[in-house]
């Protein structure tokens, strides 16, 4: 078989809106020059486009046009390395998904413990955070709440206060292991982080869970979080203002 139907019969077999590179296909060295060279012939002939440098897909085709891949198809090999978890998704398209805000951004956010400078792969920028915590598949949407939790006032088209009633309502459908492991978690976030959590989950009752929280904090220390005291009544144990 030619390389050129070996492409297209491998692509054919492949999900629409899947992110591949000319490794994905043969892996003899001596093979790499003939594959980019079909694969950029696919992208002329528009059965396939390209993302990035390297990078094509296969378009789902809908009446409004070709839909790109989804987030984490974008960046799914910077999320994870051989099988091992080396980052998550955070920011903006989890505020989203969090129903802490309606807005889709062209910015992707990933938390890694291990940050690498900001790029570029077609339409979306691509940025990190720094994740002090070890990253696991169970821990990920706990730190992608604490990281909402850290860049509450970023969050675009929303409110602290609308923030912080919504932050409520996840809460109370998540376990009480699941909160003890969010206040071990955070115990590597910034101090405000920390002051704000723990004030959001003293108001669901969970006072002696959040003692670990306050210990840690400088009792002097001030964190301003505007509209948190129309939502929040324990605000002022946590030196909120």
């Amino acid at each position: 078989m030619k390389i050129s139907e070996y492409i297209v019969f491998k692509i054919d077999r492949l999900p629409k809106g899947y992110v591949f590179t000319y490794s994905d296909f043969i892996t003899e060295v001596n093979k790499k020059e003939a594959i980019i060279k079909a694969l950029n012939r696919l992208v002329v002939s528009g059965r396939i486009e390209k993302l990035s440098k390297g990078k094509y897909y296969k378009p789902e085709t809908t009446p409004f046009g070709n839909l790109i891949p989804s987030q984490k198809q974008v960046v799914k090999d910077l999320l994870e390395d051989n099988g091992k978890i080396i980052g998550y998704l955070t920011g903006y398209s989890v505020y989203n998904q969090l129903g802490l805000t309606s807005q889709i951004s062209n910015t992707i956010q990933i938390g890694r413990n291990e940050i690498r400078p900001n790029l570029k792969r077609g339409r979306y920028k691509i940025v990190f955070i720094k994740q002090k915590n070890t990253i696991t598949k169970e821990n990920i949407p706990l730190l992608q709440i604490l990281d909402s939790i850290r860049y509450i006032n970023k969050i675009p088209d929303s409110t602290i206060k609308s923030s912080c009633i919504r932050l409520l309502a996840i809460f109370k459908n998540i376990s009480q292991k699941e909160i003890s492991s969010l206040v071990r978690l955070a115990l590597k976030y910034p101090p405000s982080t920390k002051a704000l959590l723990g004030s959001l989950l003293d108001q669901l009752g969970y006072n002696a869970i959040t003692e670990p929280l306050l210990d840690s904090l400088n009792p002097i220390t001030k964190y301003r979080f505007t509209g948190v005291m129309d939502v929040l009544t324990g605000y002022k144990k946590w030196n909120i203002v």
